[in-house]
């Protein structure tokens, strides 16, 4: 979407938002821009490292009640 722009229509949104905004606040909304932007990659980091968390977790415990059903298994036939 960005690509169809090109540089013209860059310089053009920049030249309108200078005109409206004013050169003070210019700064002060890329400032607020560039926060937002890196507040939501964290976010978006945070929840597929939760989820890749959950994933191990689910396998971990599958594992695990693999182990404990073999070793359930192997008494009842030592017993028997």
């Amino acid at each position: 979407m960005l690509s169809t722009i090109g540089i013209p229509g860059l310089i053009l949104i920049l030249i309108i938002a200078l005109v409206i905004f004013g050169p003070s606040k210019l700064p002060e909304i890329g400032r607020a821009f560039g926060r937002t932007l890196t507040e939501f990659k964290t976010a978006a980091k945070d929840l597929t490292k939760d989820d890749e968390e959950g994933k191990d977790k689910a396998v971990k415990g599958s594992t695990a009640d693999l182990s404990a059903a073999a070793i359930q298994e192997d008494t009842l036939k030592r017993v028997n």
